[in-house]
């Protein structure tokens, strides 16, 4: 592991540099947080307009959020899991079809935020 030694400021200063590659990587090879990337974009000012109270805003884009979190997680699962090889493995496919529900999950839970919101 590298840099493990580094202790207090360090340790954040080499963990900012850590997340900049992984955001700098995900853009780069995964389409699918690049779309919800640009979906985030264009529905982040659209919560803040559309929100009645600073509590929807929240939830409105607290959703959007989620999207984007469990995609970094699916792609970081998908990363190792094809590290290890890219032959069929009952168990490798398993765990990418996980990660997928899981963001399909995520997509279901911000439609019904949107929909409960914006039309009570």
């Amino acid at each position: 592991m590298a840099y493990q030694d580094a202790k207090g400021v360090k340790r954040l200063i080499n963990a900012c540099y850590f997340s900049a590659a992984g955001y700098k990587a995900v853009w780069q090879h995964e389409e699918a947080f690049r779309l919800e990337a640009i979906i985030f974009l264009i529905s982040t000012p659209l919560a803040i307009w559309l929100g009645q109270s600073n509590i929807e805003k929240l939830l409105l884009i607290g959703s959007m959020v989620l999207v984007l979190l469990v995609e970094l997680l699916n792609s970081a699962i998908e990363a190792v899991v094809d590290r290890i090889g890219f032959e069929h493995h009952e168990l490798s496919g398993r765990a990418k079809d996980i990660g997928s529900a899981a963001v399909t999950t995520s997509l279901v839970w911000a439609a019904i935020t949107w929909a409960l919101i914006l039309f009570k």
